[in-house]
């Protein structure tokens, strides 16, 4: 598991493939949510940096439904057991590192 230090720089890292990822699929990447500040939910893992919100592009089309995030979800979770997707409860243009 490490330090939150060490699981924050992994899942940077994650996030970094993912996004080369997404562009290499033909798509294109802005960030939502990134980081909540304090008095957001507190158990939220965008709190603690390991958790960010993707807007998804293609062709200029801004993509919302949870489907149109699922290959970035597969890849996403592919990368290793403890990323999670958000699209298993409906927030498809969630990821993070780790549960609860």
């Amino acid at each position: 598991m490490g330090t939150l230090r060490e699981r924050q720089s992994k899942f940077a890292l994650h996030v970094a493939l993912l996004i080369c990822f997404a562009y290499d699929q033909g798509y294109e990447i802005t960030f939502g949510d990134a980081y909540a500040k304090a008095g957001h939910k507190i158990r939220s893992k965008h709190y603690s940096r390991l958790a960010i919100d993707l807007n998804l592009f293609q062709n200029g089309k801004f993509l919302e439904k949870t489907e149109d995030h699922e290959p970035l979800g597969e890849f996403w979770e592919s990368l290793d057991p403890e990323n999670v997707w958000g699209g298993m409860w409906n927030d498809g243009n969630h990821y993070q590192r780790g549960n609860g």
